[in-house]
């Protein structure tokens, strides 16, 4: 528990929008920002287990930093950081394709939202320790190996499919235009 609290001071050390807001706030109140910031997420754990709405307030913690650090990680030079978004982004795709055909077992569960942001916080954590990084090394990264061939296969397959598709109707719109035309 105190490696938890360690890091959590260390955080609060840190020069970023929410230390800055978090120090405005301890300026402002005379309370300590330590105080400030474990009250914040005493009512954001709170909300996510029994608030309306933790659903929207889930997807927006696991969709709006990463955003963020994504676009911070493409301007970057560094190349480590965009890895590690990127691969965020590809757990992060796969967890909401399975949500959404669990979603409707799912949402009776009780405390799944907070469960589900506990998840995202874990796949977004920096370091070693880092979720994202975790299951595609461990679960995607093998499984895609096994079976990308018959995937690359299938993907080729489809999109010739919806060219054709898209050069057939492309076809059928010119000749009934054409067909107008005529007529008129």
């Amino acid at each position: 528990m105190d490696g938890l609290r360690q890091r959590f001071e260390r955080f609060l050390e840190q020069k970023n929008v929410a230390t800055e807001a978090l120090g405005a706030l301890e300026a402002r109140t005379g309370v300590e920002k330590r105080y400030l910031a474990a009250g914040a997420l005493a009512l954001l754990s709170l909300y996510l287990l029994f608030g309306y709405g933790a659903s929207l307030l889930c997807n927006v913690i696991g969709f709006v930093y990463p955003a963020y650090a994504s676009v911070k990680a493409i301007e970057s030079p560094a190349k480590e950081d965009d890895t590690v978004w990127l691969t965020y982004w590809v757990v992060y795709a796969l967890f909401g394709l399975i949500e959404f055909f669990s979603d409707l077992l799912l949402f009776w569960f009780p405390f799944y939202y907070a469960g589900k942001c506990a998840f995202l916080l874990f796949c977004m954590t920096p370091g070693p320790w880092n979720g994202a990084l975790i299951l595609y090394h461990r679960v995607i990264r093998p499984l895609f190996l096994k079976h990308h061939v018959a995937l690359d296969s299938a993907v080729n397959n489809l999109s010739g499919r919806a060219l054709d598709i898209a050069a057939g109707i492309t076809r059928d719109a010119k000749s009934g235009q054409s067909l107008l035309l005529k007529h008129k």
